[in-house]
């Protein structure tokens, strides 16, 4: 998938990829939300790709996933060198 300028299509695979990791776990939102202290709502926006998030949240998430932070981002994506310049 080719990344878009405002990032929306990477916030996507992003919560693409975490609702897999979750899902593998056999973890409900609310599981989730209670093992990283982030509500359930949000976590459920993040994965739609409807929230831009912090890296304290991706390290958050990652603890409550039981999974190194840079497994999060462990996606495809398309993108050149200069389309975030």
């Amino acid at each position: 998938m080719e990344i878009d300028m405002d990032g929306t299509k990477f916030l996507l695979l992003f919560g693409r990829n975490m609702k897999r990791l979750r899902n593998s776990q056999n973890l409900s939102l609310r599981q989730m939300a209670t093992r990283c202290n982030i509500d359930y709502s949000d976590i459920g926006k993040i994965e739609k790709g409807n929230r831009n998030i912090q890296m304290s949240t991706v390290l958050e998430l990652s603890k409550g996933l039981g999974v190194h932070p840079k497994e999060l981002f462990d996606f495809e994506f398309e993108w050149k060198p200069g389309d975030f310049e």
